[in-house]
């Protein structure tokens, strides 16, 4: 059977979408292979349809629990029932059962972190699988060094006699690149790179003398322009503060970050999705495993703190092939908090110097969370390298981490600074050439803002009971 055959037998499409057909073709024939396709892409379908063919279990290797549960829950709703998602949304019980009918499934989705315990990755080795998939490969190196260590680890579970490997993006610079082959270990892979451009999505920019007047800018913008839309800020504290003051303007709009509860955050995007809200307030917190298709607007209340981040951002709109908008705003010193927030859980010489104290004393250098001395994140990445290195050498490495992150905030502040095309710089910074610019290119092209920006309607909520609606509003607010 060709693969067009097989494609519209299991998914009904009659053709493939730009790279999906050369990925599986290499995939089936045994070869490591990364994929970097924009959002909206279809990058799922590359390791679906292979799945089908081999009829053996693939393993897919996700970041986030949302992204996991949308997946899972996406793939039941068009009929494929052996998938599962291993993650702490299972009790003991039930993670069991999943671990002795592992076979019995067609697609298991898991954690980095979740993949290296013993018991785990022992019944993995007992499977025979037809494909190792990494999503959000990019990961590896944005979050593994000073994160997420696990993700360094993923390369090591599976040494020997291993199916092929399939790592996929939506950006990933050169550097980028070198990690996920190093780190996943893979062989001669295949690469297949699209441009990060999306000509769909327009780039703006609006620079302010003080912080009070971005404040305005934006509560009138998002009070009188068309969502649903996006404002990302890199505080949960301003996400709250952001959210309350839209709705006193009478904005249907949430906050959302890390320090809500799964269940409320959960909530929270999936009346999002249903277009209950027009807007979201949001941390970087959320992004991958939100698939709305018609997100209009994104803005960006402060600068991110690297290139990669804000394009990953910005993916989340348009992802409907329309017109969409991304506006950052910038006013000096913006730089500076984004350079507190890219370092802010890397350990510092205190925390090494406390290490070793309590390792010399005999005493589990974790209890250094409970003595309130450091954040559970940074003994993750502290424990990680200490494990690996000496005291000084690892005090060595944290200094090039900040040096790295510091570099980064930099190349994201030549951006926000320059007068160049901001679609032009964005393609270049991931080694990438433009081909064409659209029309309304960007803030420096030239954009017809009202050819883009429509005037806020009347907001309609669907029909629901007092009591759902009194449960949205406590969380919109943050009350209990």
């Amino acid at each position: 059977m060709q693969l067009e055959q097989l494609l519209k037998k299991h998914f009904g499409y009659p053709s493939f979408r730009p790279g999906q057909k050369e990925v599986i073709e290499q995939l089936l024939n045994g070869r490591d292979t990364i994929a970097l396709l924009p959002t909206g892409m279809g990058k799922s379908l590359c390791y679906q349809l292979p799945g089908y063919i081999f009829n053996m279990p693939v393993l897919i290797i996700s970041p986030l629990l949302s992204l996991m549960q949308d997946q899972v829950d996406q793939m039941k709703q068009f009929g494929e029932k052996r998938v599962v998602a291993i993650n702490s949304f299972l009790n003991r019980k039930e993670k069991q059962h999943v671990l002795n009918h592992l076979h019995g499934y067609r697609f298991i989705f898991i954690s980095p972190e979740m993949l290296v315990q013993q018991q785990v990755m022992n019944r993995l080795n007992e499977l025979d699988l037809a494909l190792i998939v990494v999503d959000e490969a990019h990961c590896i190196s944005q979050w593994g060094f000073d994160f997420r260590p696990d993700y360094l680890k993923i390369g090591e579970v599976f040494k020997e006699n291993r199916p092929p490997i399939l790592a996929l993006s939506a950006t990933a610079t050169e550097k980028v690149l070198e990690d996920i082959r190093r780190f996943l270990m893979m062989k001669a892979p295949f690469e297949y790179i699209h441009s990060v451009d999306r000509p769909n999505i327009r780039f703006g920019k609006k620079v302010f003398q003080t912080k009070e007047e971005k404040m305005e800018w934006l509560l009138e913008h998002v009070s009188h322009t068309e969502g649903p839309g996006i404002i990302y800020t890199r505080s949960r504290k301003r996400t709250e503060e952001l959210a309350s003051q839209l709705l006193e303007r009478g904005v249907s709009v949430s906050s959302y970050h890390g320090g809500k509860e799964g269940e409320d955050r959960q909530f929270i995007q999936q009346q999002f999705i249903e277009g209950s809200l027009e807007w979201i307030v949001a941390t970087n917190a959320f992004g991958m495993g939100v698939h709305k298709e018609n997100v209009r607007q994104i803005i960006h209340d402060t600068m991110p703190s690297n290139v990669a981040d804000y394009m990953q951002e910005v993916g989340r709109a348009g992802r409907d092939g329309q017109d969409a908008i991304a506006i950052l705003l910038y006013c000096d010193g913006d730089e500076e908090v984004a350079r507190f927030i890219a370092t802010e859980d890397l350990p510092n010489e205190n925390h090494i110097e406390w290490y070793e104290e309590y390792a010399n004393k005999n005493i589990n250098p974790k209890e250094m969370i409970q003595d309130g001395l450091i954040s559970e994140t940074t003994f993750r990445v502290l424990h990680y390298w200490m494990n690996l290195y000496s005291k000084e050498e690892v005090k060595g490495i944290f200094r090039q981490m900040a040096g790295e992150k510091y570099r980064l905030v930099y190349e994201m502040l030549k951006v926000v600074k320059s007068d160049c095309c901001i679609r032009e710089q964005l393609v270049h910074y991931f080694g990438q050439k433009l081909k064409e610019k659209p029309e309304h290119c960007c803030e420096h092209c030239g954009i017809d803002y009202q050819r883009f920006l429509h005037p806020r309607k009347e907001f309609y909520t669907k029909h629901v009971n007092f009591n759902w609606q009194l449960r949205l509003r406590q969380i919109l607010i943050g009350i209990d």
